[in-house]
């Protein structure tokens, strides 16, 4: 039985920012609708905010349009739109604690991950592409007769971005970062679940001097405001994570007007765990790589493969683990996992749950909500999953461990690859030669060898298959954000 959090909690944060931001300013929703968003902890109101549809994203578009054609943005010198990027990281970095708190309380992740991840990443990728803004370049080209070639690498243009809500302001540094540091300029619209810290963030913007209309954020739902948004003929390119199946939505809405698309989408990823490797590494990190962010990762190491020989230890130090895990308040220091984000992701899980025990695998730990309020699940465990079993194909995004047995590396790549996902992967061993050679057989965009969840700006992340389109982070994110032109000039 997972234990409850018991040190003092934090003060809450406060909510400044609820209307749509267009044009640098504060507005309503043109039809004055405004919703509910939730405390996960408590399934108390937080706050309302402007519910913004078709007819603010149009203004917003309006907005964003015209500070990329008329406005300084995009003509700016590059080194000082680096340098407002530095001022957003170091408004952010200032804020750190406030803002850290405000993510906790409107997604439910514990404020100790907030603090020591989220922040510390998004300020770092703000800070990434702050210092490639004045980086990206052409070349020049020897072609064939008199002619001098050269190429120019220009902002795409008006971009939409739609971010999930399990990581919220990380996703808006993902996609802020490259985006700027290209010239481009934004309308975003934040996941309806977790608006609060995106909102802060475009006040920072400005207050960073951010020229107005260069950032837009328009909340509201994916239907009404993300369709409207990824239809919109002024819009350039849309990029989006989340779920694969909403993936597949924008990838036919965005054909009308044939936007460049990128898409960060679900993910089932294998972790696999030979009997060579270093034991309690595996577990600890194989433990960190499906529970952390209450398993709501789409890279989470939903599929964890471990060989025979070492499968009865490893399974009995994971049950260990699950049964002294903290649950509780996510503003309280000492928690370790918080709610799932709401009731829909609540009855989606224990719904698996439910699927798991019927298809017959195994329940060690775990399998109930945890407390009489809010939406937690507790950590739990299944053994004796197969291949086929609905648990171990289906992205879960949840607390919910599968572990399959395997015999050896002759199976196991074609078990693994054996998804529609090729998000991520993890491989666990001491013979660095079976690692890079597992490593070049899966098929997925990130495979980390004795680690998990290592993430840093630098480093390239995105998917095989219907994991997504496209990357997030490094230099490859740049090039979703820039059209390349080419220049002939006769010299004869």
């Amino acid at each position: 039985m997972a234990t409850v959090a018991k040190a003092p909690s934090q003060k809450a944060p406060e909510v400044r920012q609820t209307e749509c931001f267009i044009g640098g300013r504060w507005t309503p929703s043109q039809s004055g609708k405004t919703f509910e968003t939730l405390n996960p902890a408590t399934e108390a109101v937080i706050a309302q905010v402007a519910e913004g549809d078709a007819a603010d994203i149009d203004a917003a578009v309006k907005a964003a349009r015209k500070a990329f054609e008329q406005g300084p943005w995009s003509k700016m010198d590059a080194r000082d739109r680096g340098r407002l990027l530095y001022k957003l990281a170091d408004l952010m970095e200032a804020e750190l604690d406030e803002l850290a708190a405000l993510e906790s309380l409107d997604n439910g992740k514990p404020i100790r991950d907030a603090k020591a991840a989220d922040l510390p990443l998004a300020i770092d990728c703000l800070r990434y592409y702050a210092g490639y803004a004045d980086k990206i370049h052409g070349q020049t080209i020897p072609v064939r007769g008199n002619y001098f070639t050269y190429t120019r690498r220009e902002p795409v243009g008006v971009v939409g971005q739609i971010i999930p809500w399990n990581f919220p302001i990380l996703m808006v540094a993902w996609k802020w970062g490259p985006a700027l540091a290209a010239g481009c300029t934004i309308v975003m619209k934040p996941a309806e679940q977790t608006p609060l810290t995106c909102l802060r963030l475009a006040r920072l913007a400005q207050k960073a001097g951010i020229p107005d209309g260069v950032i837009n954020v328009v909340p509201g739902y994916g239907p009404t405001a993300g369709a409207a948004l990824v239809k919109h003929p002024g819009v350039d390119k849309i990029a989006f994570t989340g779920s694969t199946e909403v993936g597949k939505i924008i990838m036919r809405d965005a054909a009308a007007t044939m936007k460049r698309v990128t898409l960060e989408l679900g993910g089932k990823s294998p972790n696999i765990v030979f009997d060579d490797c270093d034991l309690d590494a595996a577990v600890a990190g194989s433990h960190f790589g499906l529970y952390f962010n209450q398993g709501q990762c789409c890279c989470a190491g939903s599929r964890l493969f471990v060989q025979e020989k070492v499968h009865d230890k490893f399974v009995d130090k994971i049950v260990a683990m699950n049964k002294s895990r903290k649950l509780g308040d996510p503003l309280d220091m000492a928690t370790e996992q918080g709610p799932q984000v709401d009731r829909e992701q609540f009855d989606k899980i224990m719904g698996y749950i439910e699927s798991g025990k019927k298809e017959g695998a195994g329940l060690l730990s775990g399998g109930n909500r945890f407390g009489d309020r809010g939406f937690y699940v507790e950590p739990t465990l299944f053994t004796g999953v197969s291949d086929d079993m609905t648990i171990a194909k289906e992205e879960i995004f949840g607390p919910v461990m599968s572990i399959l047995k395997f015999k050896d590396l002759d199976e196991i790549a074609a078990r693994a690859n054996n998804t529609c996902y090729g998000l991520a992967a993890a491989i666990w061993t001491r013979d660095i030669q079976k690692a890079h050679t597992l490593a070049a057989k899966i098929r997925a965009g990130t495979v980390w060898i004795n680690c998990y969840d290592v993430f840093d700006a630098a480093a390239p992340f995105g998917g095989f298959k219907m994991s997504g389109i496209g990357r997030e982070l490094g230099e490859a994110a740049l090039g979703s954000y820039t059209e390349h032109k080419t220049v002939t000039v006769s010299l004869g």
